[in-house]
């Protein structure tokens, strides 16, 4: 058997056409041999709540997804890891596989709500039920991401935030979260890999080693400052913060660009350096803070005289809800008939809902969103108030959707804005805005 890469591929080098489960090649190869595999088919990836206390969530991921959409083929290494799981017939089939169906979405950077349908895939059924796993990976991570830094840069407001998470997850999964970040309003990331990737800005200067490594914390700084310049970020909390802060200003002179607390009570040391950098006369130099930060922590910092958030763990993490609960469903096929049929599941605490969906975010005169509005079949005319949130990503096989990261980032900052002010409590509550089934 053909040995799987454990490691995500970077977009459009390898193929992601075993990024995927078991059961939906079995389910292909038993459909084609019944003769329903053609039937026209409809599925909608959405999902039926928001995390616990959430107010709103971000999708992200999609032009992830649209990569892996076109890497999604079976090539001889990839079929060949297939023998024993599906016929020869099938194995034949997936050799000329190619997505000829049509997809539109939410945009990258909108956020949603319960039920939002973010993802509807036509197709036959052989076409769409193969995605279904590599788009919900891609979905559910990247939007648990974007949905947990939204929150930290709704928090910490014009303070800036850095993304510095790669040591507190898989390799591949750094990459895409950085990515996911910076569409939620981080200004940069520690991730190389996600600068060449995605071209998301990338910082960093040291770490407590680089103090360590020197004899002296005044060697280290000069050593930094000699490299970097004066506008550089010094660690100062290896030692003695005080001291500290008195070397960096003699080495760097008062233009020092900015000093950094990695422990401790921060809010408390913000204040005590803060007093000193000014007494000092370096009155522009920034105060940066890392530290396991989160929303609630960045929001306590709030009133204490820091500049800028370093978060790493619970932003990786999706800060209490690492995944979304995103689902892929199929919602209607082909009948008998010809004509297409609604189809839902039934169960009790697993209900979905039939018919192809459209979405609208219905606003008010001032332009603050009030509802989620889906409904089934045409939408209704326009009447200026309702914006329409589904867009096309992919027709007849061919890719329409992809477009710059800036896009994304602009895109969520102008969505989060047009929510209700109760989105800026970090407390829990209801959805931000009610969904309505037209």
């Amino acid at each position: 058997m053909a040995r799987v890469d454990s490691t995500l591929p970077a977009p459009g080098t390898a193929s992601t056409a075993l990024l995927t489960d078991h059961y939906e090649l079995t389910m292909l190869q038993a459909a084609l041999a019944a003769g329903t595999a053609g039937r026209r088919s409809v599925f909608e990836l959405f999902p039926r709540r928001l995390p616990e206390g959430r107010r709103y969530g971000v999708v992200a991921g999609v032009g992830r997804a649209l990569d892996a959409l076109e890497a999604f083929r079976f090539g001889d290494a990839e079929l060949a890891a297939l023998e024993g799981v599906v016929d020869d017939a099938t194995l034949s089939w997936l050799q000329s596989y190619r997505f000829s169906g049509s997809i539109w979405g939410y945009p990258e950077g909108e956020v949603y709500f319960p039920h939002s349908p973010l993802l509807i895939v036509e197709g036959s059924f052989a076409d769409a039920v193969l995605l279904e796993t590599v788009l919900l990976s891609i979905y559910n991570h990247d939007s648990a991401i974007a949905s947990a830094a939204s929150r930290m840069t709704l928090a910490a407001g014009e303070r800036p935030c850095i993304e510095m998470g790669s040591r507190r997850t898989h390799e591949g999964a750094a990459v895409a979260a950085a990515r996911a970040a910076y569409i939620a309003g981080f200004e940069a990331t520690s991730n190389l890999a996600a600068r060449a990737a995605y071209g998301v800005p990338s910082t960093g200067t040291s770490a407590h080693a680089f103090t360590l490594l020197h004899d002296t914390e005044r060697d280290a700084f000069t050593a930094q400052v000699r490299s970097f310049g004066t506008g550089t970020t010094l660690l100062v909390d290896t030692y003695d913060i005080a001291e500290a802060v008195r070397t960096a200003i003699e080495v760097a002179g008062t233009g020092l660009g900015a000093v950094r607390l990695d422990s401790g009570d921060l809010g408390v040391l913000a204040v005590q350096v803060r007093e000193q950098l000014d007494a000092l006369g370096a009155h522009d130099t920034r105060i940066i803070v890392t530290s396991d930060l989160d929303e609630f922590a960045i929001g306590a910092l709030a009133a204490a005289p820091v500049d800028g958030y370093g978060v790493g763990t619970q932003l990786v993490t999706g800060s209490g809800a690492p995944t979304c609960g995103f689902v892929y469903k199929l919602v209607s096929r082909e009948g008998a008939d010809g004509e297409m049929v609604p189809v839902a599941k039934k169960s009790a605490d697993k209900a979905s809902i039939g018919g192809r969906k459209y979405a609208l975010r219905r606003r008010s005169p001032q332009g603050v969103a009030e509802a989620e509005v889906i409904g089934i079949g045409t939408p209704p005319v326009d009447d200026g108030d309702d914006r329409s949130l589904l867009v096309p990503l992919v027709r007849s096989g061919e890719i329409v959707g992809r477009e710059p990261l800036t896009a994304a980032r602009e895109r969520h900052r102008a969505a989060r804005d047009e929510l209700p002010l109760a989105i800026q409590s970090m407390m829990r509550g209801e959805a931000a805005i009610p969904t309505l089934f037209a």
